[in-house]
């Protein structure tokens, strides 16, 4: 690979025995990213259609499929290309786009629970003033803050580091993030210190609010009634596991961009493929499994499937 070449693009070198089970790779990749279209605009067509499911819970349900939809989109492809390729590059531009998606939509996700965290102590806290409080306007800008605060700031971190110049051109993983940094000829401490602060400000203490508000719905909750108890424990299961989930992805990511050695290619490869499935393809599952009422909606829609099938046979 010529010096021009190596200044344009870059190696993706987290795959593990690519060669041994390329087919198999492509054949597992290209199933998730069909699961996770089909059960992600599952949820967003029937929160569209129905009107009883048009709340701001639910709403914010709706956005967090479509992150998923466009996250995957942005890694997918790029992903089946690799596995069926002799040569895994991307180039700059293409990875900090990559880059720019990744995080600003990841982010998002965050700010979305914590917005559906409030959306649900307002809820079962304060049940008389949840129609004013949580009016079109308010989701409205919850809405514009999950998605656009998060865009401005990783667009911040790419300017800021417009201008450096790669001395390395391969990164151990299969997709770009912020271990694309480490292969800048020399290392800014500012850059560093914009990315604790992105850290702290996005996933840090929107985490710590959730659990804030969860802790206050479940102390509020246990002196009260069954029902008030069941619809509680109901509702904020779903949204719990998957903060979690994402959170954990999100310490691991952070971590080992900021680690001087790599993990071994096995781990980065099974916790990188992790990422770009547990929450694109087990959000949908989670809350079209325990949300009582997107649950009654997919039954019958598949029933009605049956039905169509059945006749036309």
């Amino acid at each position: 690979m010529d010096a021009e070449f190596n200044g344009t693009y870059i190696t993706l070198g987290g795959y593990v025995e690519l060669d041994k089970y390329r087919y198999l790779y492509f054949v597992i990749l290209m199933t998730l990213y069909i699961l996770i279209l089909c059960t992600n605009c599952t949820i967003i067509c029937l929160i569209w259609i129905h009107r009883n499911l048009h709340e701001p819970m639910y709403i914010f349900i709706a956005a967090l499929s479509l992150n998923s939809v466009l996250f995957s989109t942005a890694i997918y492809p790029k992903l089946f290309i690799d596995v069926l390729s002799q040569k895994q590059t991307i180039s700059y531009s293409a990875c900090m786009f990559q880059y720019f998606i990744f995080y600003s939509l990841g982010m998002s996700d965050i700010l979305l629970l914590s917005a559906m965290a409030y959306d649900r102590y307002v809820s079962i806290c304060k049940p008389l003033q949840y129609p004013t409080i949580m009016g079109k306007m308010t989701v409205t800008v919850l809405l514009t803050v999950a998605w656009f605060l998060p865009a401005l700031e990783v667009a911040g971190a790419i300017v800021i580091n417009s201008k450096q110049k790669l001395c390395d051109f391969t990164t151990n993983g299969i997709f770009c993030n912020s271990k694309i940094f480490r292969l800048y000829c020399v290392k800014s401490t500012f850059l560093h210190i914009y990315g604790l602060f992105m850290l702290l400000n996005i996933i840090v203490v929107p985490v710590i609010f959730i659990l804030f508000t969860y802790i206050k719905i479940f102390i509020i909750t246990h002196h009260s009634c069954v029902e008030v108890r069941k619809k509680a424990t109901e509702t904020c299961l779903p949204h719990l596991m998957v903060l979690m989930c994402c959170f954990f992805l999100c310490i691991f990511d952070a971590i080992s961009a900021r680690l001087e050695s790599d993990f071994p290619n096995g781990v980065n490869l099974i916790m990188s493929l992790q990422i770009v499935v547990y929450g694109p393809l087990f959000n949908p599952i989670i809350y079209g499994v325990k949300m009582k009422e997107i649950s009654k909606h997919i039954k019958r829609l598949l029933c009605q499937l049956v039905t169509t099938r059945n006749f036309y046979k």
